[in-house]
């Protein structure tokens, strides 16, 4: 998070900000000139802010009122955020509309929206996104409670032998039984920040964030590793219902702090000894419901408030035995982060492909320079990673670390088409 956006507490003002990404779901490059109209949820003749997005399909960050700080602290009678709908719209697509984005004090939040194109037989058309309230906030069916550890039958469907981190998960938008709910091709990284912008907030501390998080991508990774839906007759990974997984959201915002952290952790899960598959770690809020050996979340937020790490918050609740794990399988991306960061004076075929990769991404980001591929990692090279870094939110130091690596590539395979045969 930065800090540095926002009002001090001191001075009795309370406001987030929100920044807008638009692209193109034809080929997921930026939209230069879209339309953005923000206004009050509920009130939508009150326009709170317009503007266009720039070549990057971006606008300045905005500033928007919000809740005291001290709301998303504690259980209690005040809603934590403000709620805000957004417009979207440019020349050849549909309208992008999302209701109920929310916005807490303190916090950025980042409203990513991927523009459908107009056609022929389509020449018009709104898409439209109703947020429901937050987990913390509004009323969800308990989780019903599950084995950590699946069986696992040998000579079953189940394939994987080792951990991978998949490049989608099939999101089922409700419980199993309905056959009425849509099914989503979400991308891992996207789907982890969804859910956890939707069941935990992001003005808590960094450590108790962690851990839900750690949390939420174990269970992810047990339904993945387990085929647990798909060896049921499902045609899914995951839903989207809390009586069963996780709650996700199509195309809610997520928030600064819980993206940055799930860039950097994304390839951990939680293990026990000799155990093989990610732990399906089961939590709850620990107010309306209570879980006994399960994570509570404002547990989790009071054991961080008292300086507790991410690993010693999930031993206190899952016991001693439990510790993270992490694989370097990761499914498509031309290849995995070298175990050491790229930098001036670095040289190699891993900085060929870098370079390679951000000269691809420049054609549809122009901002970046085009570089030599040449394999040696100089002064152009460096500005060149950090333009990239600062187009993406990324910490402007031009060294290829684990997150930037993985940021290029992201970026580079939605650009160039790579994963043009997964189905949308």
């Amino acid at each position: 998070m930065r800090p540095e956006l926002f009002a001090s507490a001191t001075t009795g003002e309370n406001t987030g900000k929100l920044a807008v990404n638009v692209t193109s779901e034809r080929d997921n490059r930026p939209i230069e000139g879209a339309s953005v109209q923000i206004t009050y949820t509920g009130q939508p003749d009150n326009i709170v802010e317009e503007t266009t997005t720039n070549a990057e399909g971006q606008i300045p960050d905005i500033e928007l009122n919000a809740p005291p700080l001290e709301y998303s602290m504690a259980p209690g009678a005040n809603k934590p955020y403000a709620e805000y709908t957004i417009y979207i719209s440019a020349p050849g697509y549909e309208t992008f509309e999302v209701s109920g984005a929310e916005i807490f004090s303190g916090e950025l939040a980042i409203q990513n929206a991927a523009l459908l194109p107009l056609t022929p037989t389509n020449p018009s058309g709104t898409e439209l996104f109703v947020i429901p309230d937050h987990t913390l906030w509004g009323t969800f069916p308990p989780k019903i409670a599950e084995d950590e550890i699946k069986p696992v039958d040998e000579s079953g469907e189940i394939v994987l032998s080792r951990v991978v981190i998949p490049e989608y998960v099939v999101v089922h938008d409700g419980p199993p039984s309905d056959t009425s709910a849509q099914n989503y091709y979400v991308k891992y990284k996207d789907y982890i920040k969804n859910v956890a912008s939707c069941e935990i907030y992001s003005t808590w501390p960094e450590s108790t964030i962690q851990a839900n998080i750690l949390a939420i991508q174990s269970f992810t990774l047990n339904r993945v590793f387990t085929e647990w839906y798909r060896n049921k007759g499902y045609d899914f990974t995951i839903t989207s219902s809390t009586a069963f997984d996780h709650k996700w959201v199509p195309n809610r915002n997520i928030f600064e702090s819980i993206s940055s952290i799930v860039d950097e952790i994304f390839t951990n899960y939680l293990s026990r000894p000799n155990v093989l598959q990610p732990i399906l770690t089961q939590y709850c809020d620990g107010q309306r419901v209570s879980c006994p050996n399960w994570m509570s979340q404002w547990g989790s937020k009071a054991l961080g408030d008292r300086g507790y790490t991410a690993i010693e918050i999930l031993r206190n609740y899952y016991g001693d035995s439990m510790f993270i794990n992490s694989t370097d399988i990761v499914s498509g991306i031309p290849s995995s982060w070298p175990q050491y960061n790229l930098e001036v004076g670095s040289s190699g075929e891993k900085v060929r492909q870098m370079q390679q990769q951000l000269n691809a991404i420049s054609n549809a980001y122009p901002l970046i320079p085009k570089i030599a591929v040449d394999g040696i990692f100089g002064p152009r090279t460096e500005e060149a990673v950090k333009t990239f870094q600062r187009v993406f939110g990324l910490t402007p130091d031009g060294i290829v670390g684990f997150k930037t690596w993985y940021k290029i590539s992201e970026i580079y395979v939605g650009v160039s088409r790579i994963a043009e045969g997964v189905a949308r």
